[in-house]
């Protein structure tokens, strides 16, 4: 059976056809892109594409602005994105996971763990899909409908990314209960290899920004993580 539709964006030639090359040994199907011009062409043109694989430094633009530009659009930004850079300093990866990345991969890296992790991220998606898209949560004049993936305060969508909608449907499921960050790191991302909860402060922090007066009930709970408050 085929697995899943992936973008590569990579602008050593030589890796992006190994990367490719063992992608498509494992079953995916495979597009290629050597700069930003490229990738923002396969985007255009392929709407089955389940995850992408994004180098930040390209020749003519930056991995962060092709990520921005999948987050911001509707029919993008539900896309799983994979940033793979050589800079490995934290900020970079608070970099990264702000503009809306779901993981972060360090150059040089083993081909067989990226393989593992894109096969992982896919597998979790597709059991949200299956199994947790069943149902509306609602506290008050905030909707979360978990079958169209939309989130909407006063009857207005508002635009999350894939990891802040998880958060926030976690939160709001568990509302009322303390989250460590370890159990948000867990339940949201799936593991915490080279994700720190540093990441989740930041994830909290823009959705917290974008559902307006709710964003209050979102509580830090100090030395332990944090907790959607309905009581207040």
């Amino acid at each position: 059976m085929s697995k899943d539709h992936i973008l590569l964006v990579e602008d050593e030639p030589d890796l992006l056809q190994t990367l490719s090359f063992n992608f498509e040994s494992e079953g995916y199907k495979v597009s290629k892109a050597l700069n930003g011009k490229e990738a923002m062409k396969a985007l255009e043109k392929n709407d089955s594409i389940a995850l992408v694989i994004l180098d930040l430094m390209l020749p003519d633009t930056s991995g962060l602005d092709i990520c921005r530009h999948i987050r911001n659009k509707d029919d993008l930004k539900n896309l799983l994105v994979i940033m793979v850079t050589a800079k490995g300093e934290e900020v970079d990866r608070v970099v990264g996971f702000e503009v809306g990345a779901d993981d972060y991969v360090v150059k040089p890296y083993s081909v067989r763990e990226l393989l593992l992790r894109v096969g992982g991220m896919l597998k979790r998606s597709s059991k949200e899909k299956d199994e947790g898209d069943k149902e509306v949560l609602v506290f008050e004049d905030l909707k979360i409908d978990t079958n169209k993936h939309k989130v909407y305060l006063s009857d207005k969508k508002i635009s999350l990314t894939s990891k802040e909608f998880k958060l926030l449907k976690h939160l709001l499921s568990k509302a009322d209960k303390v989250q460590t960050r370890d159990n948000l790191l867990n339940k949201v991302w799936g593991y915490d290899q080279d994700v720190t909860t540093r990441t989740v402060d930041t994830h909290i922090k823009r959705l917290r920004s974008k559902i307006g007066k709710y964003g209050e009930k979102i509580e830090t709970v100090r030395g332990e993580g944090y907790i959607f408050n309905k009581l207040d």
